[in-house]
C-alpha cells in the first residue's frame, strides 16, 4: 500500500456505496453493469445534497457570496481533475456534459477548417459509437475518409496494421484505450509515438479506463484525452475533456452562448481563453463539483490495490466461463479491464438478462453501442458482465450459478 493510501478492505468500501446494500426482487443485488456506469460513494450523494442546500448559484458570473462559494468549487474540481490525470494545467480541462459530447465537440471542431476532402480519420474496429459516429459526421462535413484498424479473433488491435494505416492522408486518430464490450487494454502509448512521427494529433477515449487504472497524459502523450463522470463514480450528465494548450487554443468552439466569450458586438464576437471558450451556458454545477468528490474518493486508494482485486475477479469469472459449454467469448485478450463479454447458444442474451435479473443479477445484454463489434464476431449481441473495485468474488460466483440454473430452463 502506498503512503497516506486509505486500506483496500472490501467490506468497508462497499459500505461506502448505500446502493449496494439493497435488495432487487427479493434478492441481493448483484450489480455487474458497471461498463454502463458506476454507482455512487456517500460522499459523492451527500456533495450534491450539499450543494443545493447550501451555496446553489450560477458561476463565473456572480459577485455574491454564493456565486463565489459556487465558482471555488467547480474551479477546485478542475484542478482537481487535472491533477488526477497528470495534466499540465487546470487550464487545460473542459468540462462536458459527456464522453460522448466531448468527442463530438472534437469532431466538430476538426471538420471546421481543419480536414479537408482527401483526408484520413483512423479509428478502430472496437470503438463505441461515441467515436464512430461523430466522426462520420465529420467525413460528411469534410469530405474526409474514415479508416478503420482491424482486430483479431482475441479482441486484440492489429498494432502491425495500424502502423501500416498512418500514412500521410491522416490527419486525426482516436482510439479507445479500454473497449467497453470486450475489456481489451489498447497499446495506446505505442500508436500515440506513431501517429506523432507523421504530426498526426491522438484522441483517446478513457471512459472505461479512469476507473481501473491511473492516467497520465503526459506520459501519453496524447493530445486530447476524454472520459464521463458517470464511469467514475460520479454523477451522471459530467465529462472531461483534456487537450493539450495549443490546440486549445487553435481549434474553434463547438457552442457559442454566456461565458465562453471576451467580447460581444453585433459586428463580431471574440472568445474567452480556454478551457471558458469550450464551455457555453451554465454547466452542469452540483454534478461537476460531485465529480471532484467522486475524484477524491477515488483517490484515498492505490490503483495498485484496485488492480489487484479486479483482476482477481477476472480471473474467477475466466474460471467458470471455462467450464462453461455452448458459451462462445468476445474478447479474450491478455490484457483486460474486468469485463466480460459472451454469446450463449442455447439462450438469446436478453433472455438471460431478464432471468437474471429475477435473481437480483444486474447485467448489460445487447450490443452495447459497438454494433461493428458484433458484426466482426458474427454474433447478434452479447451478455456483458462488467465489474468493479466494490465487487466480490462472491458475486461472481453466484452470478455463474445463477448463469447455470437460468440455462437449465431452455433445455
Amino acid at each position: 500500500m502506498q503512503p497516506n493510501k486509505r486500506a483496500f478492505d472490501i467490506a468497508n468500501i462497499r459500505a461506502d456505496f448505500p446502493l449496494l446494500a439493497q435488495h432487487v426482487h427479493g434478492k441481493p443485488l448483484i450489480y455487474l453493469d458497471n461498463a454502463a456506469t458506476t454507482q455512487k460513494p456517500q460522499i459523492v450523494i451527500d456533495t450534491l445534497q450539499t450543494f443545493y442546500s447550501r451555496y446553489n448559484a450560477n458561476v463565473h458570473r456572480g459577485l455574491h457570496a454564493l456565486s463565489e462559494q459556487a465558482t471555488a468549487a467547480v474551479e477546485h474540481t478542475r484542478q482537481c481533475i487535472a491533477q488526477f490525470i497528470h495534466a499540465p494545467s487546470a487550464n487545460d480541462i473542459v468540462f462536458t456534459s459527456g464522453c460522448t459530447a466531448s468527442l463530438n465537440i472534437l469532431a466538430l471542431a476538426f471538420s471546421q477548417g481543419y480536414l479537408r476532402a482527401g483526408d484520413e480519420i483512423l479509428i478502430s474496429a472496437m470503438e463505441h459509437h461515441a467515436n464512430i459516429v461523430p466522426w462520420q459526421m465529420a467525413c460528411q462535413r469534410s469530405g474526409a475518409v474514415l479508416k478503420v484498424i482491424p482486430i483479431n479473433d482475441d479482441g486484440e488491435l492489429d498494432t502491425a496494421q495500424a502502423l501500416t494505416l498512418i500514412t500521410e492522408k491522416t490527419r486525426v486518430m482516436s482510439l479507445v484505450q479500454v473497449s467497453n464490450t470486450l475489456g481489451s487494454i489498447n497499446p495506446i502509448k505505442t500508436l500515440i509515438a506513431a501517429a506523432h512521427a507523421h504530426n498526426i494529433p491522438v484522441i483517446i477515449d478513457g471512459a472505461q479506463a479512469v476507473a481501473h487504472m491511473p492516467v497520465d497524459v503526459q506520459d501519453l502523450d496524447c493530445d486530447f484525452y476524454v472520459f464521463s463522470g458517470h464511469k467514475i463514480f460520479g454523477p451522471t450528465g459530467t465529462g472531461v475533456l483534456y487537450g493539450k494548450s495549443h490546440w486549445l487554443e487553435q481549434l474553434p468552439p463547438a457552442f457559442g452562448g454566456g461565458d465562453m466569450i471576451e467580447t460581444v458586438s453585433f459586428e463580431r464576437t471574440t472568445y474567452a481563453k480556454p478551457p471558458h471558450k469550450f464551455e457555453a451556458g451554465t454547466p452542469n454545477i452540483a454534478g461537476i463539483i460531485g465529480l471532484g468528490a467522486a475524484v477524491d474518493y477515488l483517490q484515498q486508494f492505490s490503483f495498485a490495490d484496485i488492480d489487484k482485486h479486479e483482476q482477481q475477479l477476472l480471473a474467477r469469472a475466466n474460471h467458470w466461463l471455462a467450464q462453461t459449454e455452448n458459451l462462445q467469448l468476445i474478447g479474450n485478450s491478455r490484457h483486460k479491464a474486468p469485463v466480460i463479454s459472451f454469446y450463449c447458444d442455447d439462450v438469446h442474451p436478453h433472455d438471460l438478462s431478464t432471468l437474471l435479473d429475477y435473481e437480483g443479477i444486474a447485467i448489460r445484454a445487447g450490443h452495447h453501442c459497438t454494433m461493428p463489434l458484433m458484426q466482426r464476431f458474427k454474433v447478434p449481441a452479447t451478455v456483458r458482465a462488467s465489474m468493479s473495485f466494490y465487487n466480490t468474488l462472491e458475486e461472481v460466483d453466484v452470478f455463474f450459478a445463477k448463469l447455470a440454473q437460468v440455462r437449465q430452463q431452455f433445455q
